[in-house]
């Protein structure tokens, strides 16, 4: 397409009086982002949940259970006492936690970077608009 239209532009600045009225730059804005590393603190709410230490106390009392000679059923009884002494013991507590993480924000910077330009031109009383690079 532009082969097409520089050769009809030779042309007609050859057959006819062609000038060239203005030539102008256009520019576009760009937008360069750098990221940055930053870590942000927040409060958040946590549960107080005590079933991981009820758990841990009824797999331990399960084993011991299991070990003790003469006694039946002694793994179910063992896990039974050892999942309320986890529970019972167990420091967990609701309420409030800071809580930290590392997240990556952005500067950002705006900036005029070249586009293309344009040439105007009057050929037999009409005007003629060219877009082109540099």
């Amino acid at each position: 397409m532009k082969k097409i239209v520089f050769g009809l532009f030779g042309v007609c600045a050859f057959a006819t009086t062609a000038y060239a009225e203005t030539v102008t730059d256009h520019y576009k804005t760009v937008i360069n982002r750098t990221p940055y590393k930053v870590e942000v603190c927040t409060d958040k709410q946590v549960s107080g949940d005590k079933t991981g230490d009820m758990l841990k106390g009824a797999i331990i009392g399960g084993i011991i259970g299991n070990n003790i000679k003469g006694e039946e059923n002694g793994g179910a009884m063992g896990a039974i006492l050892g999942g309320m002494l986890g529970h019972s013991n167990s420091t967990a507590t609701g309420g409030t936690a800071r809580q930290c993480e590392v997240v990556t924000r952005y500067n950002e910077e705006a900036i005029q970077v070249y586009s293309h330009s344009t040439v105007t031109f009057y050929d037999d009383g009409k005007q003629y608009t060219v877009r082109f690079q540099k």
